[in-house]
């Protein structure tokens, strides 16, 4: 079979590539990751907060892609295809270094636990929108639970949808809505004990000036 040169990696659509990359052929696997090597990793370092392990992910998941490229069978789209084995990438890392993540099918709707009426998880919370500094909210959404960040970063970062996050993590909508419910409810929690611990220490500090100017 006649191989396509690097060269002319642009020439062709991603469906041309991805039937040329399942038959082998380098230069189109090539240009599937021209297309889509740079969201991957901004999930991946969305997920992980590290550079180098956001580099060293992302290279996995190519790797992953390479050798399951031929089981695509076009059910999906390719790029929903991708991330949810690129999220799958990370959580088996996100595992093997933390506590196990919090299981998507855990049953969690309130009806069934208090018999009131069910709230609609998953919609905007308007709470923790403009209320704290980007790298407050960064510094703590590292700090989620492995299940809770991926639906997190997936929703409110990413801007997938539910249903989107429910083919991607194959969860169901429901449960994908109670754990961005329930990871909003954790951030606003590290949130807190964050803007805490920070007055903490400008009282400490305060105090401390204070103390030194009166020994003058």
């Amino acid at each position: 079979m006649a191989r396509t040169r690097p060269s002319e990696t642009g020439a062709f659509s991603e469906a041309e590539a991805i039937r040329r990359a399942q038959q082998g052929d380098a230069a189109a696997f090539e240009r599937i990751y021209q297309l889509h090597s740079r969201r991957v990793y901004a999930l991946c370092l969305r997920m992980v907060g590290n550079t180098a392990d956001a580099e060293d992910l992302t290279q996995e998941a190519f790797l992953q892609l390479f050798r399951k490229i031929g089981t695509f069978r076009g059910e999906s789209a390719f790029s929903t295809w991708l991330h949810r084995l690129s999220v799958n990438v990370v959580l088996m890392r996100l595992r093997r270094k933390t506590l196990p993540a919090t299981s998507l099918e855990e049953t969690t709707e309130p009806d069934e636990e208090s018999g009131g009426p069910r709230r609609d998880f998953g919609g905007p919370d308007v709470r923790l929108s403009g209320s704290v500094d980007r790298v407050h909210i960064e510094r703590a959404v590292q700090q989620l639970p492995p299940g809770y960040k991926s639906i997190f970063v997936l929703h409110d970062v990413q801007g997938y949808e539910h249903n989107e996050i429910a083919t991607i993590m194959n969860c169901s909508i429901g449960n994908s809505k109670s754990q961005l419910h329930k990871a909003r409810m954790r951030l606003r929690e590290l949130l807190q004990e964050d803007a805490r611990s920070q007055a903490r220490e400008l009282r400490q500090a305060d105090k401390a000036k204070k103390g030194s100017a009166g020994t003058d």
